[in-house]
């Protein structure tokens, strides 16, 4: 299997990393290119999706008709729009930010405050709210205490990405909320390897973006 790279095209093929106890796998869906993340623990077999974005049969294809959480890392309809029929096809549990949970359509039977555990088989998402993007936006992130590599992962939703941080429609109030939580709750806490998996386009680490947080700032975007 050629090694992980984390870029991938809408209608190409995904993209699979192995870790110890778990395998992840990514897959671009939908007019706006949206990432969807499919995790299976390796020892219980069980699924966890990150972001029902869109084409429903693609995702169901990559699960093999089997899931049994999803979570939707905020309220925005591009991140969703697959959620209906997946949940119907498989009836896996819903997950989201308890502050973003009403708006999203489907119900969620999991309401995730920040720092609250997400557990399927063997697999443990740790929640991190972050606001700006949306008000209940949640990254996740997962630790492998068996990986000999000690690398974090962390998939971020809508809230940073190769270059910035999400968008915040030029609010100046939204972005100073987003930037000082990616800031303080990722930055601040997490090595420079953390390898950070986006809602769109390509994967980055902690360490690539850091140099530049300071120009994130007086920018203001």
């Amino acid at each position: 299997m050629s090694e992980y790279t984390g870029t991938v095209t809408v209608g190409g093929p995904a993209d699979v990393r192995e870790l110890p106890a778990l395998t992840l796998t990514k897959v671009a869906v939908g007019p706006f290119d949206n990432n969807a993340y499919l995790l299976r623990c390796k020892h219980t077999g069980k699924q966890l999706l990150v972001d029902a974005a869109n084409e429903p049969e693609t995702l169901l294809g990559l699960a093999g008709g089997q899931l049994d959480a999803i979570v939707t890392t905020h309220q925005h309809g591009d991140h969703w729009q697959a959620l209906q029929p997946v949940v119907a096809a498989t009836g896996a549990t819903t997950y989201a930010g308890e502050f973003d949970a009403d708006d999203i359509p489907v119900p969620t039977a999991v309401r995730v405050a920040d720092g609250e555990v997400i557990r399927v088989g063997d697999i443990e998402l740790t929640a991190i709210h972050l606001v700006g993007h949306t008000p209940g936006s949640i990254a996740l992130l997962y630790r492998d205490d068996a990986d000999p590599a000690g690398i974090t992962h962390l998939l971020t939703g809508d809230c940073l990405f190769p270059g910035g941080v999400g968008n915040t429609r030029k609010d100046p109030e939204r972005f100073a909320t987003l930037y000082e939580g990616v800031v303080t709750k990722l930055f601040d806490r997490l090595p420079d390897d953390t390898w950070v998996y986006p809602g769109h386009g390509k994967d980055t680490t902690l360490g690539a973006e850091r140099p530049h947080l300071s120009e994130w700032q007086q920018r203001g975007w």
